[in-house]
Order: C-alpha cells, then sequence, then structure tokens
C-alpha cells in the first residue's frame, strides 16, 4: 500500500517465559535471560508478520528493562556498547545525521543539544505546530537507539541502573532532518534533497556529521549505477560520511523479479545492515538472522553487510503520534514502544559507528565497514542471509585495524529516472499520486544536471533546492530557519502549483505506495 512505512514490526508480548538449561553458555560476562515465547499473526491485509506480545500496562504490570531481554539496557551490553563506554567511547564529537519523520524530545531526548534540527523538508514544515516534531513515531524511536540518554544518567553509563534508558552512544549529537509526515508519507525527491543537505553542511555552524541513518528505502526498478537516490548517497561515502543504510523488510527472495536489498542500500557505498535476533539470551550461538531481513537469492545480488539486533527492541515512544494509535499493542509503557525491522538494525550499527569515529576520527566509511565486517561473528545461517555475520563491538575495542579496504564495484551516475527510483513508493493525496521526473513541487528533475551539482557539492544554494525554495537558510540557535513554500499546490488531477503555506498536512491521506502507514509494513521506512 503506497504511502506507508515499509516495516516488518514485530511487538513483544509476553505470554509465557522458558528459561533455557544451564547448558546454553552465555558469552562472557553476559547473563543468562530468558526466552520470551513468540507467536505470530500475519496481516493478509498488509502482507507483514506481526509477533504480538501483551505490553506490561496493559497486564497490571510495570515494565522492567531488567528482565527484558530486549531491552536497551541488555541490547547496549549484549552487542558491547557498554565495554566501550567503559574505556571513554560514548560517541561525544560525533553527530549522527538522521533523515526520517522527525525527531520528538521526549525524555531520553530531551537535554539540551542532544537533538539539532536541520530543515523541515516534510510536507507538514508549513504547520508551525508541526514543523521538525515527529508525527509518527519512527525517527524519535530511530534517534533513541543511536543516541538516546535519560536527562539524570551519568557516567560511567554502563553501570547506571536498566532503568535508565541509553542507546549505543549515549555522548553523540543527533542532527534531525524531517522528510516524513505522519502516515510515513514522502517521496524520493525530499530524501535526496535531504542527503544533499547533510553533504553540505557537514561541518557547518559547528556540526560534525560523520554518520547518516537512513532506516528507509524503496523497491527502485533500475540499477544502482544509475539511480539519483543511490547516487546521492555515494556522494555522503566520498564526503567521508558512513552512511548506514536498512537492508529492507522483504525477507528471503526467490525468483528473477526479487528486488534484492531495498534502494539506497542496495548500493555498495553503503553499509547495508540486516536484522537478526538474540532469541532472547546474551548467548550469541543461538542468535539467528530475522526472517523479515531482506536479502535475493539470485546470482549477482548484493547481500547485507552484515546483520544487526533489530528484533522486538525497546525504543522511544511519541505519545498519541501515529504509531500509537495505529499499533497500540505496541506500546510498552508511558515512555516506550517495541518494534522490530532493519530500521533499528541500521540504527544500532549507527551508533556503533558514532563510537568507534570517536576513537579513530580519521577513519574513512570504507574502512569503517571492513573493520565490522572483519569482527562479525558467523550466526548458523548461509552466508547469503548474514553477510559477514553478527556484528560484535566488545573484541572490536583491542583488535586491528583493517589494511586492505575500498569499495571496488561501479560507481553510480545519477543519471537514472526519479520514477524508477520510486519503485512502487508513490504520494497521493485524494487520488493524486505524484509520479514521473518531478520532485514534490511538481518541478521537473533533471537527473543529470543534479548529478553535476551534487558533484560539485552545490545542489542547496541560499534555501533553494532543485528550482525551489524548499526551507530557510540561516542556522538559529539548534536549528535551521524554516520557510513558507510559495508557488506551488495540487491542483485537482495534477501535481503542479500554488501554496501549501498554513496546511497541516498529518491527517491527510498519504497513502499511495510509499511508507507503511498501515502497519509498519508495506513501503518506505523500514
Amino acid at each position: 500500500m503506497a504511502g506507508r512505512l515499509h516495516e516488518r514490526v514485530a511487538i513483544l508480548l509476553g505470554v509465557s517465559w522458558e528459561y533455557f538449561k544451564s547448558g546454553d553458555a552465555p558469552r562472557a560476562g553476559r547473563p543468562l535471560l530468558p526466552r520470551p515465547h513468540r507467536f505470530a499473526t500475519a496481516l493478509a491485509s498488509v502482507g507483514v508478520i506481526v509477533s504480538v506480545m501483551a505490553p506490561a500496562a496493559s497486564m497490571g504490570v510495570t515494565y522492567s528493562p531488567a528482565t527484558d531481554p530486549y531491552s536497551m539496557a541488555n541490547t547496549t551490553q549484549w552487542v558491547g556498547a557498554a565495554s566501550w563506554w567503559q574505556a571513554g567511547y560514548t560517541g561525544a564529537g560525533i553527530d549522527v545525521a538522521v533523515i526520517d519523520t522527525g525527531v520528538s524530545l521526549v525524555e531520553g531526548l530531551a537535554t539540551p543539544g542532544k537533538v539539532l534540527f536541520g530543515p523541515d523538508l516534510s510536507l507538514e514544515s508549513q504547520a508551525p505546530n508541526l514543523r521538525n516534531l515527529d508525527t509518527n513515531g519512527h525517527g524519535t524511536f530511530m534517534a533513541g537507539l543511536i543516541a538516546g540518554r535519560d536527562s539524570g544518567l551519568q557516567q560511567p553509563y554502563a553501570s547506571a541502573p536498566p532503568s535508565v534508558y541509553r542507546g549505543m552512544a549515549p555522548d553523540a549529537r543527533i542532527v534531525s532532518i524531517k522528510v516524513g509526515v505522519a502516515d510515513g508519507g514522502v517521496d524520493v525527491s525530499q530524501v535526496i534533497a535531504a542527503i544533499d543537505w547533510v553533504v553540505q553542511n557537514r561541518n557547518s555552524n559547528g556540526l560534525n556529521i560523520r554518520v547518516l541513518n537512513i532506516s528507509y528505502g524503496t523497491n527502485s526498478t533500475q540499477s544502482y549505477v544509475v539511480d539519483p537516490l543511490a547516487y546521492a548517497t555515494e556522494q555522503a561515502w566520498k564526503h567521508g560520511i558512513v552512511v548506514v543504510a536498512a537492508a529492507g523488510n522483504s525477507g528471503y527472495q526467490r525468483g528473477s523479479g526479487a528486488p534484492g536489498l531495498a534502494n539506497p542500500a542496495y548500493d555498495p557505498y553503503t553499509i547495508a545492515v540486516g536484522g537478526s535476533d538474540s532469541m532472547g539470551t546474551a548467548a550469541l550461538w543461538d542468535d539467528t538472522v530475522a526472517s523479515y531481513s531482506a536479502v535475493a537469492a539470485i546470482g549477482g545480488a548484493r547481500k547485507p553487510d552484515f546483520v544487526a539486533f533489530g528484533s522486538h527492541i525497546q525504543g522511544l515512544r511519541v505519545p498519541n503520534s501515529y504509531l500509537d494509535m495505529t499499533f497500540p499493542g505496541g506500546i510498552i509503557d508511558g515512555r516506550y514502544f517495541r518494534g522490530s525491522g532493519t530500521s533499528q538494525s541500521a540504527a544500532i550499527t549507527s551508533g556503533a559507528v558514532a563510537l568507534i569515529l570517536q576513537k579513530y576520527p580519521a577513519m574513512p566509511p570504507d574502512q569503517v565497514r571492513a573493520f565490522l565486517s572483519g569482527n562479525a561473528v558467523s550466526l548458523s545461517a548461509t552466508p547469503r542471509l548474514q553477510g559477514k555475520g553478527e556484528i560484535d563491538l566488545q573484541p572490536m575495542l583491542s583488535a586491528s585495524l583493517p589494511l586492505g579496504f575500498g569499495t571496488w564495484d561501479l560507481a553510480s551516475t545519477g543519471v537514472g529516472s526519479l520514477e524508477l527510483s520510486r519503485g512502487t513508493d508513490h504520494v497521493a493525496d485524494d487520488g493524486v499520486i505524484l509520479a514521473g521526473e518531478q520532485d514534490i513541487f511538481g518541478h521537473v528533475f533533471d537527473a543529470a544536471a543534479m548529478a553535476v551539482l551534487e558533484a560539485a557539492g552545490n545542489s542547496w544554494s541560499g534555501g533553494v533546492w532543485n528550482g525551489n525554495t524548499w526551507s530557510g537558510d540561516a542556522w538559529s540557535g539548534n536549528s535551521w530557519s524554516g520557510n513558507s513554500w510559495s508557488g506551488n499546490s495540487w491542483s485537482g488531477n495534477s501535481w503542479s502549483g500554488n501554496s501549501w503555506s498554513g496546511n497541516s498536512w498529518s491527517g491527510n491521506s498519504w497513502s499511495g505506495n510509499s511508507w507503511s502507514g498501515n502497519s509498519w509494513s508495506t513501503g518506505g521506512w523500514y
């Protein structure tokens, strides 16, 4: 379904608990925890598997991160982030750009200076009460996994009680560039514009953007070698930004028409992250590649570089957001939500990269990927499902840095079709679908001309991108000033001309074929 968030969400339902036998060997220093009993329900209307677990609130009990094997307190221990904190690496000095549905300053992201706001390029930007805020819930969830830190959390972070929320890199900063609205609606042209902004402003106004998290993807029907979205991500990679992209939630695919990884993860100039499940234990031996994690069983198709925890993860909740209203079963309590997908896996990895770059600030993207891949732990699944295995940060503290690294694949030219880059993902309102070689303003998108501007680093100028004014061009405090759009509007049956100023787009039907609105399942956000 168009206009919805392509995310297979698994929601933890504490049905019954079953302890493993003492012979199950956990990783050194990581206690054995109970495995939750899970069951899956197929949602035929969207073709997604959602595993449901009764939230603590509905069971009349208080949620306990200590006993939840998928809490961030346990996740950061098991993936090895806590060992980096103990060594003094917390992501300090590293900015992580998050192109998503915005970020709301809920507890865990409310510390002054934790979140900086780039331009709001979404269709909600013209409503002052919605600008930059996360009406969907997805972006806040990702930001919390990457760099969340409760206001009262003090170092040493690793010894803080489990009830205190912490992301992978608690001292990293989030730079939020909002592109998606409440139901996730977004066009590829908005994502490309956001990536270009990140590249051109990576060191502006005191920023140090070294990581770009893209928990989004389309099923592009053209090769990355010409795809405009893939080309934009390559420019970020080549400018020293580690691009972490969700592999997609389309699972194991067979047949010649299998899409493989999502766009832009299918571009080799990214870190493509698949999803794994810890199976509720600290041990590695029983970890599995999650069923939602995308990979194609066809020769030559790109595999994920590796997998990372992404199943049943505890994340920060935005009360009354779209996810809240659509998936109440995902609500853990007043603060937390639970979800699964390669979105979460990408966010976990982006936080890990922030830790690495604090220790090795001169490390280029290719070496970061080689470092993580070279120290990944092989799981029982076949290599085509897991890439190099599952990331494990703990031994990387003392591991040697890779010397042979690089990307030798063909680079993208970016001269392909914007429409083909969308795949089946289209934003639409009242039956009007945005399609063809035009951006959200209805302005012609000349891919070859845009590629030239992106290569030169001047596709943005004074808040103007592709001939239209999208945002202000001034940094004020912790945010980029907004602008009123003019000269463009919907007109009956075409995407053409006048003013969106003052309209609230959340609540309008951005369906069609782009994100995942109904179910964290079909279309764009992963």
